[in-house]
């Protein structure tokens, strides 16, 4: 059995770089701890918490079409529908096994397990 660390995505519009070249296809890596807590301490998180998804991105995103490295500065670039793309994927890679609740039939009184992956969406 293979765990599977590494996700091949291609971006709805794609990063158009300084030259005029669309970067689309690339991959992200599953996120560690460090990936989630070393950019707390970052200056830039710490006066906008917003910017906190830019670096988890620029971090996970491994590979972006011929580019040799994504830095912050490439993530702030993407497109929003690109952006909001990337923070999808992330969810759903790292987060992949959906929270579920145990719920009771009123009338039967049958109980069964719901997934809340409406959470997520």
């Amino acid at each position: 059995m293979s765990f599977q660390t590494e996700f091949e995505f291609e971006l709805p519009r794609g990063y158009l770089d300084a030259s005029g070249d669309l970067h689309k296809k690339g991959s992200m890596r599953l996120a560690t701890a460090a990936d989630e807590i070393l950019p707390m301490r970052d200056p830039r998180v710490q006066q906008n918490p917003g910017y906190l998804t830019v670096i988890l991105l620029s971090r996970v995103v491994t590979r972006l079409g011929t580019l040799h490295s994504v830095n912050t500065k490439i993530i702030e670039s993407l497109f929003t529908i690109d952006m909001a793309f990337l923070q999808d994927l992330y969810q759903r890679v790292n987060l992949s096994e959906v929270p579920s609740y145990k719920v009771q039939c009123p009338k039967c009184e049958h109980t069964f397990e719901v997934p809340l992956d409406f959470l997520t969406e």
